[in-house]
């Protein structure tokens, strides 16, 4: 079943909903690390909206209420002669709007955005527990290549 949706920008009237659907997604590593109050992201938000190197996207009903989010960065580097880097981080849908393409059509999106800036490769990690998101990205053309380690600084 597929959903219309409208993909955009994040504004700041929808930092309160995304702050509720990746709070909600949060895996252990994450639980009971996040804040109560979705305004103490505002900083972080006004940050990740003005800078030039990534964008934060939100994935909208027919109503107009966020149903997904996605953040996009464009890294610098030397390999493949300079091209750049996309890296994807906290790809979400509301749970109760999965399996209605909003995630593929986010992802559709996010990559289009990196062909748009001649991007060598697309490149994101998902939490070992989230085994749904691995076999979604599997069937998306994504490679398991790496094996990443993340440390803990809080």
């Amino acid at each position: 079943m597929s959903t219309t949706i409208l993909i955009e920008k994040a504004s700041p009237d929808h930092l309160m909903e995304i702050v509720e659907i990746i709070n909600a997604g949060a895996t252990s590593v994450r639980k009971n690390k996040e804040y109560d109050n979705w305004q103490d992201y505002r900083p972080a938000f006004d940050a990740l909206r003005t800078a030039p190197e990534c964008d934060i996207y939100v994935a909208l009903d027919e109503t107009g209420a966020v149903v997904g989010t996605y953040q996009i960065h464009f890294l610098k580097g030397i390999a493949f002669m300079g091209r750049p880097r996309v890296e994807l981080e906290s790809v979400h849908v509301r749970a109760d709007q999965r399996g209605k393409g909003i995630g593929r059509a986010m992802m559709e999106h996010a990559e289009a955005l990196a062909r748009s800036v001649n991007a060598c490769i697309i490149q994101l990690t998902s939490n070992k527990e989230r085994e749904g998101s691995h076999h979604f990205y599997r069937q998306l053309g994504y490679d398991q290549s790496h094996l990443g380690y993340k440390k803990m600084m809080m």
